[in-house]
């Protein structure tokens, strides 16, 4: 009994550890595959997280991009401010290019270097007083110069590169046009009103000479109103001139008169408002603007010779140098001085007409018999050479050989708007009267007495 009971008991363990045997060869396995795929599981999820993050970083890190201003370099004429210790300077009186630039180290050599590179782009004779130049030079202990920058005007500027070779060129600055419009009443010149009213003052010469064959402009009076349309040039948010007038509208002595420009055939002149030319034959006077000290008259008494007599001309005032025009496209048939005329050209225009300007202090450069001249050309300039006791012109009009008052003589206008532009003028002209009539205008604002009032002198800039 006791031997089968340990048989027994021993088979039933060594079934046991069969059992046992085999539960482990399939439990370890499952175990395995459930422990990789727990890894693989947290792996993947670690990397989402990972991933995710990292794109959080990265977004972050584009918003502080975004928001961080880097800021553009400071140029001046182009070149970077930071890179060059930069000087400032005029042009002083009796100054030329090589006193300038031997202060700054420079041989002889090398300024005959920058004078022959600069020829045909510009004459370094010509540097004028009172003109700005900025010198570049290293931002080192030697400071050579490295860029020299003349302005010749409020617009254009010469660059001296002396970087590698020695290079020479002509720019311009950037230039900002913008379209205004004005109005005005006339309180004692044409010039004054303009400054009162914050408009350029080139404004008045412009004007002047749109409507020079209409209006008399030494002779305005008190009331007169004008209104314009014009393009203003800045360069540095500074009025660098005004670029050119699309239309105006002046009322002189209770007439009216508009000026609409308008190209016909690529050529663009200044029509009325029935479309005929504001060109006449002859300007109103020789100067743009000046002061008319003595009319046409058969009786005068003569400031020089002391005596009375006739004085077959108009005399303007002007300073010394003020440009003189001529009033019509002719050839010139004389230019020379004589005793009581002095300095002077005479002009003939047709079989008709010749016009004669006395007194200069010099003729224009190239005026000589046989010139042919346009209308408004200058081809003197004021003086006070030969028969007179200030600086003037004496202007002379002769209308078939006899000397007659300008004033008082009908002159045919210009070719009007041809006909196969007439629909195309029209519809501008209508454009631009509505613009002018919506205009303001400035009224005077104190009581003055009306009477008629001279043009102030306004140096052309």
């Amino acid at each position: 009994m006791v031997c089968r009971f340990l048989q027994t008991h021993f088979k039933l363990k060594q079934e046991r550890k069969v059992r046992m045997k085999n539960y482990w060869k399939i439990i370890i396995p499952v175990g395995i595959v459930v422990l990789l795929g727990i890894g693989v599981g947290a792996g993947y999820w670690l990397s989402e997280k990972q991933t995710e993050n990292e794109l959080l970083v990265i977004g972050e890190n584009h918003q502080m991009l975004d928001s961080l201003v880097i800021p553009e370099p400071k140029l001046r004429y182009g070149f970077k401010e930071d890179s060059f210790s930069i000087y400032d300077a005029e042009v002083k009186r009796n100054e030329n290019l090589s006193d300038i630039l031997i202060d700054y180290g420079m041989e002889y050599a090398d300024i005959y270097k920058i004078a022959n590179a600069s020829k045909g782009v510009f004459d370094v004779r010509k540097i004028r007083a009172g003109n700005k130049y900025t010198m570049f030079c290293k931002k080192d202990t030697s400071e050579d110069l490295q860029l020299m920058i003349y302005e010749i005007d409020n617009t254009d500027y010469i660059v001296v590169d002396l970087r590698d070779s020695v290079y020479v060129s002509r720019q311009v600055k950037e230039i900002t046009t913008e379209r205004k419009m004005a109005s005005g009443t006339i309180k004692s010149s044409l010039y004054e009103t303009l400054t009162e009213n914050n408009i350029s003052p080139i404004v008045a010469i412009d004007l002047s000479s749109i409507f020079a064959w209409q209006i008399d402009f030494y002779h305005l009076k008190k009331g007169d109103q004008f209104k314009v349309i014009f393009n203003e040039n800045f360069v540095e948010d500074k009025s660098v001139g005004i670029k050119d007038i699309e239309a105006a509208y002046f009322k002189h002595h209770d007439s009216s008169y508009y000026a609409i420009f308008f190209e016909q055939d690529s050529i663009g002149d200044y029509y009325n408002s029935k479309g005929k030319s504001l060109r006449s034959a002859f300007l109103k006077s020789p100067l743009e603007f000046g002061r008319m000290t003595s009319a046409f008259t058969y009786r005068r008494f003569h400031p020089v010779q002391k005596r009375w007599k006739a004085h077959l001309g108009t005399d303007y005032a002007a300073p010394t140098g003020t440009p003189i025009r001529t009033t019509g496209s002719g050839t010139i048939i004389e230019a020379r001085y004589s005793k009581y005329n002095g300095r002077y050209v005479k002009v003939k225009h047709n079989a008709t007409y010749t016009t004669q300007y006395l007194h200069m202090s010099r003729i224009a450069k190239g005026i000589s018999p046989g010139v042919r001249v346009k209308q408004g050309q200058t081809i003197g300039y004021v003086g006070s050479t030969g028969l007179a006791t200030g600086p003037h012109v004496c202007y002379r009009f002769w209308k078939n050989g006899k000397q007659v008052n300008p004033k008082r003589e009908k002159f045919p206008a210009s070719k009007p708007v041809k006909e196969e532009y007439r629909t195309q003028y029209d519809s501008v002209r209508v454009v631009y009267m509505k613009q002018l009539d919506a205009i303001p205008m400035l009224e005077i604002t104190e009581s003055e007495p009306s009477d008629t009032v001279e043009v102030e002198e306004v140096a052309k800039s």
